[in-house]
């Protein structure tokens, strides 16, 4: 059941992805995030409910709640033009909380391959707050990217392989590793193609005075 609604995790933060980058009406992605919020609300609160009160399996069950609110957050503020804000201090709270899932994923689990893909969640939502909550528009095609990829790197394709039963758990460090190596190379690598023209000009500028001064 989890993994189904991973399968929807994947989908909403693809569409949330295009909708920064200008491929999708903000309202029409708003129905999107509401029924995903609604999924991972429910999906959780069955999970819990039917752990016959293993700590495990409620810890594991209580992080698609993080994820569960934001959708419902987002898609309630995009329907009713609320402002960002409020959503993207509590993607802060969400960035610090993945970090938490994260190393328990690695360290009381030692499931690597989740343990890399909490660590993708805690840097997008960190993103998300720095783009919703301190309005730093100018890393909208950035996280806009960023978003989208997670959403087939850390939602479609884990989910689509863990309900195929191709999933291997003998392979979870390796699968662990490929996933930091692939994070660091795309990501640092979109960001100079994704940052503003005039912010890449600037930059410009500045290296040729600094070399000018130099030279004098």
């Amino acid at each position: 059941m989890a993994n189904v609604g991973l399968l929807f995790v994947g989908a909403v933060l693809f569409l949330n992805g295009i909708m920064l980058l200008g491929k999708v009406d903000a309202r029409s992605a708003a129905v999107f995030n509401l029924f995903v919020g609604a999924l991972q609300v429910l999906t959780p609160t069955y999970l819990i409910f039917t752990a016959g009160s293993d700590p495990h399996k409620i810890l594991l069950a209580s992080g698609p709640y993080l994820f569960g609110f934001t959708y419902l957050y987002v898609g309630i503020g995009l329907l009713m033009g609320l402002d960002t804000t409020g959503v993207g201090y509590y993607s802060l709270f969400v960035a610090v909380a993945a970090l938490g899932y994260s190393y328990v994923n690695f360290r009381l689990f030692h499931d690597y391959a989740f343990g890399a893909i909490w660590l993708y969640w805690a840097f997008l939502w960190f993103l998300f707050f720095l783009l919703l909550g301190l309005k730093m528009e100018g890393l909208t095609r950035y996280v806009g990217w960023v978003t989208a990829i997670e959403g087939w790197v850390t939602g479609v394709i884990p989910a689509g392989l863990l309900l195929a039963g191709y999933w291997r758990p003998e392979h979870n460090q390796q699968i662990g590793i490929a996933l930091g190596i692939f994070a660091v190379v795309v990501f640092t690598a979109l960001w100079p193609v994704t940052r503003p023209p005039g912010q890449a000009t600037r930059t410009a500028r500045r290296a040729g005075g600094t070399t000018a001064a130099g030279a004098h």
